[in-house]
């Protein structure tokens, strides 16, 4: 069936109204893009104690990129935030995923031993990842600690979710949407 003209920009116009946010699917995500009333969640900050390390797990395994990386300064807020002692050494890194600017950040601290977090985890990072088999195939080549793999569905699709401990024990949930065809 051939469209007419008119009929196409109909609707070309009606879709962009019912889903107004497709042409910005693709565009990173900044605080720019919200008034100051809306609720924005920034990022998530782990504290670590060795960023090469880290950065092979978040860099070079999960695909974020560096957007800045630069010492702390002595009255970093990061001191008082995170009750981390003054003769500590402090290095800031903030991470883009592929969709969003500043959406991770690592803290490097040096010059004092970081404590793992305990039992029960309190905390955890929820990632999707494109290949999840072979995201944690990496992983456990690192000789990190991983979960048993498993299928689940919510509400709105079916998923395969596994987890790991990074180096420093922050628990990292990673999963994939699973291909309903």
């Amino acid at each position: 069936m051939k469209m007419k003209k008119g009929d196409f920009i109909k609707f070309v116009v009606i879709l962009f109204l019912a889903f107004p946010n497709l042409m910005n699917a693709q565009k990173e995500t900044s605080t720019a893009q919200f008034s100051d009333e809306d609720l924005f969640f920034k990022r998530t900050n782990l504290v670590i104690s060795n960023a090469e390390k880290s950065l092979e797990i978040y860099r070079d395994i999960l695909g974020f990129s560096i957007f800045s990386r630069k010492k702390s300064a002595p009255d970093s807020y990061s001191y008082p935030v995170f009750k981390i002692p003054k003769e500590a050494e402090i290095s800031f890194i903030t991470l883009n995923s592929p969709t969003q600017e500043r959406t991770l950040a690592l803290t490097e601290v040096k010059g004092i031993e970081l404590p793992k977090p305990g039992v029960p985890i309190m905390t955890a990072a929820v990632i999707k990842v494109g290949n999840l088999k072979k995201v944690i195939e990496k992983i456990e080549a690192l000789g990190l600690e991983i979960t048993e793999p498993r299928r689940a569905k919510n509400h709105e699709f079916y998923f395969v979710e596994q987890a790991f401990i990074d180096y420093d024990g922050h628990l990292i949930v990673l999963y994939e949407l699973e291909n309903l065809k």
